[in-house]
């Protein structure tokens, strides 16, 4: 091998020329000589060589061949100076192939990331953990796939444009740099608001994002039944129901419910109407609070309470049934084993059954008021029984004066709180009588055994009763019958 003195450190980049060949690798003449193989690499933005020394009697890579290797390339823009006599140097003093020396490098574009809403981390949920232990199991109905947001609160931050970046590849061509995609929203839509940078909701209710934009419905809308792959319903607006109702799942709502099929209750609060198509079935167990009205098929072993009033198509069965406005049922619909508190009166198709627990309806009362002085009428029975213990304890000779004089503090505070609950009754049953123009009226038969009070006036129907209104007689306090 013809020996070459190493040259000096050169500069390569300045001695590139612009030439232009398809080749990836440039040698001296002959088979024998030094060599370097070149791999373009991402778009031409970097380029890699390896570099041969000579077999015996070729001879070895010189800076001019380097320089022509790059020219030959159009290899102008990045040049690796250091790199590239780094390579050469160990290529001329051992003799042996030193490959993926980094040749030049180019500059990657930059994608410019547009201006878009990124939703509150909050918003996103996060996976839930296994449980631990028995005592660690979650309740699967307290679940929810909804996400249920409060007024005024922030939905998503805008993001300012970061503009894009071109790039530039070996040969000093310019590279367009891409707008990248984003994953968060593009616009808020529907009971949104932005101030700032910040999009906020502008109602209580669920937070729904389609095609990118981000909207707050005041109306929670379920097309499917209640059950495990829902949980829990509690929604601050109105709920539409388009399947059944589970056992087991709670509904509260801060507005009006519509349910299309069976409810099968178990816990239910509305703010304001409830109704359902199917009817109202509870188990004996159940209680329903309803704000507005409650309209349904039908009602069956529960308790049900609605502040205005309570339609019922077929039947109110084993049930409790309290309104401060009327109770009102077609002219098939039948009352069977039932209490029926209505303040303004009940109209139905009939009330009893021959061989059903006899209804008890009254009407005329607040029962707001009536629960309120059952309340009070069991603290009193509660104290009173205080009261009589602790007189007995005070009649032992035994006890000493200082304790005897704690339990008369004692006694006279329960005589106080006795007297504050006694004036509290008499006060609630002084508006007890909240509606004397209540009446019943029956299109039907009103069965024997029907217990029926009117402003506290009471009637027991020994025989039936047929296309009657019972109302009340002020002038003689008590309840006539009146033909239809």
């Amino acid at each position: 091998m013809e020996n070459e003195k190493r040259p000096a450190s050169v500069n390569w980049s300045d001695l590139v020329q612009a030439q232009d060949d398809e080749e990836n690798s440039y040698s001296a003449s002959g088979a024998r000589n030094g060599k370097i193989i070149l791999t373009f690499l991402n778009n031409h933005t970097e380029v890699r060589g390896d570099f041969y020394p000579p077999s015996k009697g070729g001879k070895a890579i010189t800076p001019e061949y380097i320089t022509a290797v790059l020219e030959r390339r159009h290899i102008r823009y990045g040049i690796q100076d250091d790199e590239i006599n780094r390579a050469y140097e160990e290529c001329i003093n051992t003799n042996e192939v030193v490959r993926d020396v980094l040749m030049a490098q180019g500059d990657q574009p930059v994608d410019e990331i547009p201006s878009y809403l990124q939703l509150n981390p909050v918003l996103r949920g996060e996976k839930e953990t296994e449980p631990l232990s028995d005592s660690d199991m979650v309740d699967h109905r307290s679940r929810s796939p909804f996400r249920i947001i409060k007024k005024d609160m922030a939905l998503a931050k805008q993001k300012r444009l970061k503009p894009g970046i071109e790039g530039r590849n070996v040969h000093g061509d310019s590279i367009p740099f891409n707008v990248a995609e984003v994953e968060g929203v593009l616009a808020g839509g529907e009971n949104t608001r932005m101030e700032d940078r910040y999009l906020y909701s502008n109602i209580n209710g669920q937070l729904v994002v389609h095609k990118r934009v981000v909207s707050v419905r005041d109306t929670l809308v379920i097309e499917g039944p209640v059950g495990y792959g829902t949980g829990n319903i509690i929604f601050p607006g109105n709920v539409e129901i388009y399947g059944e109702v589970s056992d087991g799942f709670k509904i509260y709502s801060g507005g009006n419910v519509m349910i299309k099929q069976t409810f099968d209750v178990t816990d239910a609060v509305t703010k304001g109407d409830l109704t359902v198509a199917g009817g109202i079935i509870g188990r004996n167990r159940a209680m329903v609070k309803v704000g507005g009205n409650l309209t349904t098929k039908f009602i069956e072993n529960c308790s049900a309470a609605s502040r205005k009033t309570i339609n019922v198509d077929l039947e109110i069965l084993n049930s409790k049934i309290f309104t401060l406005e009327k109770v009102i049922m077609k002219d098939r619909g039948y009352i069977v084993g039932a209490e029926v508190y209505a303040l303004q009166g009940i109209y139905a198709g009939a009330i009893g059954k021959r061989t059903a627990k006899a209804s008890r309806i009254y009407c005329g009362v607040d029962f707001t008021l009536d629960q309120e002085r059952e309340k009070n009428n069991a603290s009193l029975r509660i104290l009173s029984g205080k009261l009589d213990h602790l007189t007995k304890l005070m009649t032992n000779p035994d006890i000493d004066d200082e304790k005897r004089a704690k339990m008369e503090a004692l006694r006279q505070r329960f005589e106080g709180e006795k007297r504050k609950i006694q004036v509290k009754i008499s006060e609630i049953l002084s508006k007890l009588n909240a509606y004397e123009d209540a009446v019943v009226e029956v299109k039907g038969e009103i069965f024997s055994g029907t217990h029926i009070e009117i402003c506290q006036i009471a009637l027991v129907v020994h025989k039936p009763l047929k296309k009657v209104r019972i109302r009340l007689d002020r002038g003689n306090n008590r309840l006539i019958t009146e033909k239809l």
